[in-house]
């Protein structure tokens, strides 16, 4: 939920900077890739961090080898894509990526909502409202992708 709440107010923050006249902000996209990008490095953290990093390694299904190295892989790709959203040259294809970076991920999301996981010390978000999370998620960003 972290995320959602991160994202929502990243927005509305970066929007209302540029409806005050930040001209970088200026517009519904830069403030929605800016948001994307905090997303991103705020989940990336929880790839790193104890104890939610051993959280994250109990979510990969059991048929996915070494679940360390892919919640680490998968924590340096969002950091990448958060640092890619950031750049006019490459936040297209940065979000394009992280787009299947999110669908890639999902099935741990699926697998800790079936089996009971948790996300620091709480359980993790139901399935139906995770799925619509992430719907969103990968919605925002292809809509800045196709920018």
């Amino acid at each position: 939920m972290a995320s959602l709440i991160t994202l929502v107010g990243a927005f509305a923050v970066l929007r209302v900077l540029g409806l005050l006249g930040v001209a970088a902000l200026d517009g519904w996209l830069p403030a929605l890739r800016g948001a994307l990008a905090a997303m991103f490095l705020l989940t990336a953290s929880a790839h790193f961090l104890a104890p939610r990093r051993h959280e994250l390694v109990a979510m990969v299904p059991p048929g996915l080898r070494r679940p360390g190295l892919l919640v680490t892989v998968t924590g340096v790709l969002e950091i990448a894509g958060a640092a890619g959203l950031a750049l006019p040259a490459t936040h297209r294809l940065a979000a394009g990526c992280l787009a299947v970076l999110l669908v890639a991920m999902f099935p741990a999301n699926v697998h800790a909502a079936r089996t009971g996981g948790s996300l620091g010390g709480r359980s993790v978000t139901p399935l139906v409202p995770r799925t619509a999370m992430q719907v969103l998620y990968v919605g925002c960003c292809a809509a800045v992708a196709a920018s």
